[in-house]
């Protein structure tokens, strides 16, 4: 580590230094972010994009006191390393390591635990709001990107903010990406912002009439003032219309610049917004040559060199492909399949093109996909229009983000009665992002809406099954995929019975106790049977396919045969299947006692690789054996297992 970082251990040291330092640190952080996260995974092209802005913040604000709230707080990484954090920053993503996004538990100077971006404004707001009203003198800084501006809760805040004169200071960070490209008007919108002619040539000539006015001595905040003011009145836009005072736009990666109009800025007692342009990935070789690989997270695979290390799925490194196919792509190539056959199909993703799936199928139907920005109330409002209006659209959104659009599950899906499907991506554990992103409530937020069906696949070829009945559906469903590849389940000798809508299915027999399992705990079910059947004991595997409608008659049947059910399900334990089965014996009055529930216990999971979390969860096949171990000894906990497990990760009823 070189001689600069090493005088910054924590918080307010940057401002230690003088400013002509701030460009060669800026060098070496972009080094330190590119070692770390080529290792652990991350999101790499937004840090690398907003170092030099971080650094002016850093130096302008007093970060004991001043508070700068990052929407979506995915690029703190900086901020991480400038307050406390740099020699833990190598941990980022792993295993009780440093958290991907702010994270208050690591630092007073990380206002909230962010994970989804659009709310960043409102909470900023809030902040400023609470500090008028008691009599601090403080700023407040609120960061969002141009993608954001996709998201309507950032526009609920503006109208608010722009109506309040609060001294709030607001930072566009306008790279022309979120994930995938910005979308829509607004990308237009910012376009013609950056790139006017007339606007820029008016900029300079109006600063050198400025300069020849008889004031003496120039002086270039009045200069500045009054540029503005002209500016404004002849040039007005999106923000000054609102009420908020606009500056920029300016380069982003010029820290002079901008610790200069920082300066000016920082002590106005009224909503100003800074225009800011950066490049994501800034100081990477395919920032410009591959820029859509650069705006995705970093992910990683083991190579075939190096089965010790992880090296990065970006850039032009063409890592070893995993084993099998992930339950995305396998959605994506039915989805085309099926598209060929039925021209009602429409795939809509909410700025998740690539992570969804809808990319791969945009690529052979691209008048039949969309991609509405950060908008997931819009994805699912504009498929409920496009299901009254006969078509029939599969809407893929993460399992975390869609649950910022229950309303209209509720209401345009639900209410209404239209064949809408909801395919929630990252279903369960998540992995390295943490508990912003891990999908543990999906089951719960749904099953509970009249009209929907909810359902999970074992495999590949139920998946194909399920897409088919949704076409066939004339209401709303719900189907939800783990971030993990498609099982093979060809390996064991399974009993078959038909696909029907909520009807489940027997694929092992036992005596000594059954796994009742959903979706992707199927497998693991079957692993766990393998297992146990060398040690003598002879576990049953079931496979519900369905959380609603719930099979009762499989739960009451397997009730009846077996000394005791297991239900497995990656996904909260409240409110999720297991409560469902439960739910539905006891409106049979049958005999609930017999259930147990292994799931997701009722916390926030911390960040790590899915694998592993689901080994610590004992939602791994060692971990479901070990489970039933202990039931098949009398619910006495055996020296084997976690502590973790004693203390309530099986919920019994």
């Amino acid at each position: 580590m070189t001689k600069l970082l090493d005088r910054i251990q924590a918080t307010n040291d940057i401002r230690k230094l003088h400013p002509e330092e701030l460009p060669p640190l800026a060098e070496e952080i972009r080094q330190l972010i590119l070692d770390v996260v080529l290792r652990t995974g991350g999101h790499l092209g937004s840090n690398l994009g907003v170092i030099e802005l971080t650094l002016a913040l850093h130096h302008t604000f007093d970060l004991k006191q001043d508070v700068i709230v990052w929407d979506g707080s995915y690029q703190t990484y900086t901020h991480k390393i400038l307050t406390g954090r740099k020699d833990k920053f190598p941990t980022l993503r792993q295993f009780g390591g440093m958290c991907g996004f702010g994270w208050k538990p690591e630092s007073d100077t990380d206002p909230f635990n962010f994970g989804h971006v659009g709310t960043g404004l409102a909470a900023a707001f809030g902040i400023a709001m609470a500090d008028q009203k008691m009599g601090r003198r403080r700023k407040v800084v609120g960061i969002v990107g141009d993608g954001t501006l996709t998201s309507g809760a950032v526009f609920e805040a503006l109208n608010n903010i722009g109506a309040s004169n609060v001294p709030l200071l607001m930072i566009l960070n306008d790279n022309g990406f979120s994930i995938a490209k910005t979308v829509g008007a607004l990308s237009t919108y910012f376009n013609e912002l950056r790139s006017a002619p007339l606007y820029g040539e008016f900029k300079k000539e109006l600063h050198k009439i400025l300069e020849k006015l008889p004031l003496g001595q120039p002086v270039e905040h009045m200069i500045d003032a009054a540029r503005r003011g002209i500016m404004q009145a002849l040039f007005p836009n999106l923000f000054t219309a609102l009420g908020l005072q606009y500056y920029g736009p300016i380069d982003g990666h010029d820290i002079k610049g901008l610790l200069h109009i920082l300066q000016n800025v920082k002590n106005q007692e009224k909503p100003v917004i800074l225009h800011v342009i950066t490049q994501k990935g800034k100081g990477h070789p395919d920032a410009k040559k591959d820029p859509f690989a650069m705006h995705k997270p970093v992910t990683l695979v083991k190579t075939k060199i190096q089965e010790d290390k992880l090296e990065p799925a970006v850039c032009n490194v063409s890592p070893a492909v995993p084993k099998g196919k992930s339950y995305t792509s396998a959605f994506a190539e039915i989805m085309i399949d099926l598209a060929k056959k039925d021209n009602r199909i429409v795939a809509i993703t909410a700025a998740m093109p690539d992570g969804t799936g809808v990319l791969d199928i945009a690529k052979v139907f691209p008048d039949r996909c969309y991609d509405v920005g950060i908008s997931e109330q819009c994805a699912i409002s504009f498929a409920a229009g496009l299901a009254q209006g006969g078509m029939r659209p599969f809407v893929a959104i993460y399992s975390s983000f869609a649950q910022r659009a229950y309303d209209m599950i509720y209401q345009e899906m639900c209410l209404n009665h239209l064949p809408v499907t909801l395919v929630v991506d990252r279903a369960g554990i998540a992995g390295e992002d943490g508990p912003t992103h891990h999908g543990n409530f999906d089951i719960a937020y749904s099953r509970t809406l009249p009209n929907i069906v909810c359902m999970a696949p074992k495999d590949e070829a139920e998946l194909r099954e399920m897409l088919m009945l949704c076409l066939t559906l004339n209401q709303p469903s719900i189907l939800r995929l783990p971030r993990e590849m498609v099982p093979d389940t060809s390996g064991y000798k399974l009993q078959k019975a038909p696909f029907a809508l909520g009807k489940g299915e027997i694929l092992a027999p036992g005596k000594d106790g059954v796994l009742l399992a959903y979706g992707v705990m199927v497998a693991k079910a079957l692993a766990a049977r393998e297992m146990l059947l060398k040690e003598g004991l002879n576990i049953g595997v079931a496979n519900a396919r369905f959380a609603k409608p719930v099979d009762a008659d499989l739960a009451e049947r397997l009730t009846l045969e077996y000394p005791w059910v297991l239900t497995l399900e990656d996904h909260a334990s409240m409110g999720g299947f297991g409560s469902a089965v439960l739910e539905a014996l006891s409106y049979r009055n049958a005999e609930t006692h017999k259930v147990k529930i292994h799931a997701i216990p009722d916390r926030f999971c911390q960040h790590a690789d899915r694998s592993e979390l689901l080994k610590f969860l004992h939602l791994d096949a060692e971990g479901i054996a070990d489970v039933c171990r202990m039931i098949q000894a009398g619910g006495q906990s055996l020296p084997k297992l976690d502590p973790v497990l004693r203390k309530g990760f099986l919920y019994e009823v």
